[in-house]
């Protein structure tokens, strides 16, 4: 399983939310092994994860020692399963830098919507290398059946109150738990007759 997450400035939303969901892999999963999350920015800053987003990650259950913020390179989204951005530009951005992502890369509000819409049937019988895939393929093929607009932007708290954090925090946490729901379930194992 291979996520990137994706802001600007790599500081507060893309950190926030790579770390999370490695959280909810090590408690739901064990292990990390097989799952590879990280997160990058279209222009990142230098430095490690603003401390306010910091704060907001640990209060969710995260742990933001170590994020530092870095680039996203040229042709990284080549070999990542799902690229989830924060909001519509560095979406396009992303898609700007690799147009043959284009099936993969979403915002997160955008995927956390198309989930209803898509048929969910045998996600759950894959193994988590194949899961993700098959869920950016099923995303993919909704995309039609949404207008996408300003709700699937992720406003960027950067320099503003330990409570706007929280509050960026909090909509990435329910964005993406629905999607850590299908990605992270147990393997089933189909019933034989």
């Amino acid at each position: 399983m291979r996520l990137l997450f994706v802001c600007t400035g790599n500081l507060c939303r893309s950190p926030l939310a790579e770390r999370l969901f490695r959280s909810w892999v090590e408690r739901e999963l064990g292990s990390a092994r097989g799952v590879r999350v990280e997160s990058a920015g279209t222009a990142a800053a230098v430095g490690p994860m603003d401390e306010r987003a910091a704060q907001a990650l640990r209060e969710l259950g995260g742990e933001p020692d170590g994020a530092v913020a870095r680039q996203l390179q040229a042709g990284e989204t080549a070999d990542i399963d799902l690229v989830l951005t924060m909001t519509r530009e560095q979406r396009r951005e992303v898609l700007r830098r690799d147009p043959r992502a284009m099936r993969r890369v979403f915002t997160l509000a955008e995927a956390a919507t198309l989930l209803p819409l898509i048929d969910r049937t045998g996600l759950d019988l894959l193994p988590l290398t194949e899961r993700t895939q098959e869920l950016a393929a099923r995303l993919d093929a909704a995309r039609a059946r949404r207008a996408g607009g300003p709700a699937d932007d992720i406003r960027d708290p950067i320099g503003q109150s330990l409570e706007l954090h929280r509050e960026v925090a909090g909509q990435i946490a329910v964005e993406l738990r629905p999607l850590a729901d299908v990605l992270l379930a147990p393997a089933s194992r189909p019933l034989l007759p």
